[in-house]
């Protein structure tokens, strides 16, 4: 059974790297048409659509990848604080059913109040992630498996990414909605694109880091290999 187990939530771990990274590239892609003037409202509404549709896949990987890790990691003998896997379990199926809900009922007060929870929600998890890998880091509880330590962390800037991506998205989200009102000024276009170009660097990081968790997976370095690769940077 447990052998199932194991093989069921790696499965459900690869699945949620491969439908995360290309689905956020198809987001990319389609929102590139939604800031060009050159094509008409209706057909960069359509996009705007498509991209936003798009974009649940990857947040929905997102509040499953943790906890599915972090199974993935008691399978193979690493023990968890007290309770953490209980706060795990927890976790991945209120803020899939936050973002879902949020999907769904865009402008509901309801939806508007997760959004302001899952913001906060994403802060504490970077914090509480990174005060994690820190104290995990200073005790050595999990020498043996540095690697693991690293995805963790990660996961971490996974998050901070899509933390600053939307701070950068007001403008653009101003231009799609002027676009649904059937109006939208050459300022308005500016400002959406300048939006979208300054998420950019983020989006980017955020595809890179999503390869090197899929590295450090596979490969699973010791110590020494990665300390060598952090010395890269």
């Amino acid at each position: 059974m447990t052998e199932f187990a194991y093989d069921l939530f790696l499965i459900l771990h690869l699945l949620g790297f491969v439908y995360w990274l290309g689905g956020d590239i198809g987001v990319f892609y389609s929102s590139g048409f939604v800031i060009n003037p050159k094509y008409s409202a209706e057909t960069r509404l359509t996009a705007s659509k498509i991209m936003m549709d798009l974009d649940l896949i990857p947040r929905i990987c997102m509040t499953l990848m943790l906890t599915i890790g972090a199974q993935l990691a008691s399978f193979q003998g690493v023990d968890h604080y007290p309770g953490q896997m209980i706060a795990l379990w927890i976790l991945s199926p209120v803020w899939l059913f936050m973002v879902i809900y949020m999907h769904f009922n865009h402008g509901n007060p309801l939806a508007k109040t997760m959004g302001v929870v899952d913001t906060w929600l994403r802060r504490i998890l970077i914090a509480g992630i990174a005060l994690s890998v820190a104290y995990t880091l200073y005790t050595g509880r999990l020498a043996d498996t540095p690697w693991l330590t690293a995805k963790v962390g990660l996961f971490g800037l996974l998050i901070l990414c899509g933390v600053m991506i939307r701070r950068h998205l007001p403008d653009y989200i101003a231009g799609i909605q002027a676009l649904a009102k059937g109006s939208i000024t050459a300022e308005e276009n500016t400002k959406m694109a300048a939006g979208l170009k300054n998420a950019k660097p983020w989006v980017l990081f955020i595809w890179f880091i999503v390869f090197l968790e899929a590295v450090l997976g596979v490969v699973k370095p010791g110590n020494e290999m990665v300390l060598k690769f952090a010395a890269m940077f």
